[in-house]
């Protein structure tokens, strides 16, 4: 049974930083992708950052400059550090991973079959 945890939301002011963790518990090799989804109230799930085995990464483009997704795939964890944040990042932030990776769908949400609960992140003006 896969499962995945993220910790690191919170409240921060306009220009602040966070940083996301996301730790993958289950199986003993890494997931083959990995992507950070947000969710606002009444809005859709989007794909902000997604990264694969090889490296190769796909941002959304409101948050290109601002977000650095890594991982560590010795520990099966994904980071994502967001910066610069501002009121319309405010979201439920959502780790997603998949072991079937196509990496030119790394933002669609589609693409991932497993989910963590998510974390809130909230910034203020």
């Amino acid at each position: 049974q896969v499962q995945l945890v993220e910790s690191g939301g919170g409240s921060v002011q306009s220009g602040g930083s966070l940083r996301l963790t996301c730790i993958v518990f289950g199986l003993p090799w890494s997931p083959s992708c990995m992507g950070w989804f947000r969710q606002a109230p009444g809005k859709e799930r989007e794909g902000v950052a997604g990264i694969d085995t090889d490296g190769a990464i796909d941002y959304a483009d409101s948050v290109k400059g601002r977000f650095t997704v890594s991982q560590d795939n010795t520990k099966n964890t994904l980071y994502l550090q967001m910066n610069s944040l501002k009121p319309d990042d405010t979201a439920m932030y959502y780790c997603a991973a998949t072991y079937d990776c196509r990496k030119w769908r790394l933002l669609e949400k589609s693409h991932y079959e497993h989910w963590g609960p998510g974390t809130q992140v909230t910034v203020s003006s």
